[in-house]
């Protein structure tokens, strides 16, 4: 990851351990994916393998919930906090 953006020179990582508020949202938003992949296999499969396939699913949607994740934190953080957004 970039530690300016390349466009408007934003800086992402505003101070050491910045991005741990995003743990938060990635845990809330691999919550909700694994959940959703577990309901939607249940109904195919019995609750064991629906587990199993949701987590092996679930594998694949990582890269993208760590990215968004990281994302939607500085979204937020901007909006509470703006007066330093440069």
């Amino acid at each position: 990851m970039h530690a300016r953006c390349p466009r408007c020179g934003l800086l992402f990582e505003r101070e050491h351990g910045y991005f741990a508020g995003a743990m938060v949202v990635s845990y809330a938003i691999a919550t909700a994916v694994y959940g959703g992949l577990v309901v939607l296999l249940w109904t195919l499969l019995p609750l064991e393998w629906a587990l199993l396939a949701a987590a092996l699913l679930f594998l694949v949607t990582v890269p993208a919930i760590w990215r968004y994740s990281r994302v939607i934190w500085m979204h937020i953080d901007r909006a509470l906090d703006p007066d330093d957004a440069v």
